[in-house]
């Protein structure tokens, strides 16, 4: 089983509807679960906020935040998600932000993504970096990373009841 099929499974076990906000991945992880038959019954809804004013108009993330730490970063994955998870029917949003390449800088290198988990419980944040392994091989590698982190936050919330 492939790991959106297996995140799916453990969606529907547990009752929890899930919505996601991409950005370096361009709606790949939501490609990736509604490929996988029944995924209807858990995700809600993608947001693809590629640019910092979609990121703003559709997920509320603040200027300020953005203008603090930039497009990249924990605190804009966070605002991502909690954002994802406010204008949602879900419980669990993941979010994902990052230079795919080509290019970056020395303070925000090629292959950094900033992926962000919220719940009602609070958020969860945290930075990998793929290093510069090509536009492709970083999105998918933030596209495996992003469903492992799913799948766990998944186990982790309380069952339906």
């Amino acid at each position: 089983m492939n790991d959106a099929a297996h995140l799916i499974d453990l969606a529907k076990e547990r009752g929890i509807m899930i919505a996601l906000a991409e950005s370096c991945t361009g709606g790949l992880i939501s490609a990736a679960l509604t490929a996988v038959p029944g995924s209807s019954a858990v995700f809600d809804r993608g947001f693809v906020t590629y640019t910092n004013a979609a990121k703003q108009a559709m997920l509320g993330v603040r200027s300020a935040t953005l203008d603090a730490y930039g497009a990249v970063s924990e605190q804009v994955a966070c605002e991502m998600a909690s954002g994802a998870l406010a204008r949602s029917q879900a419980a669990i949003t993941l979010s994902v932000t990052g230079i795919a390449g080509p290019g970056g800088s020395d303070h925000k290198p090629e292959g950094r993504v900033c992926f962000g988990i919220a719940t009602q419980a609070g958020t969860f944040s945290e930075t990998r970096e793929f290093g510069a392994i090509g536009r492709d091989a970083v999105r998918a590698a933030t596209v495996a990373h992003g469903l492992s982190l799913l799948s766990q936050a998944i186990i982790q919330f309380p069952p339906h009841s």
